[in-house]
């Protein structure tokens, strides 16, 4: 489940994406296309080529401080 709340940025890609990336595959999009760090909490929504299916991608990473 997907907790999406008021702060939460959402970006949405306007050109269709191959349906068979992967996690790094979206996050390279994110970086490349759109220019933004897909480690921030941001959602990000593609949709496939055929049109049939939207994919998200939310990634939060965590970083440890001792």
């Amino acid at each position: 489940m997907i907790q999406i709340t008021p702060q939460m940025r959402v970006l949405v890609a306007i050109e269709p994406v191959d349906g068979r990336r992967g996690i790094d595959g979206l996050g390279q999009v994110c970086r490349s296309v759109l220019l933004s760090n897909p480690g921030d909490g941001t959602m990000f929504v593609f949709r496939t080529r055929s049109g049939k299916a939207i994919r998200l991608l939310v990634l939060r990473l965590m970083v440890r401080t001792r």
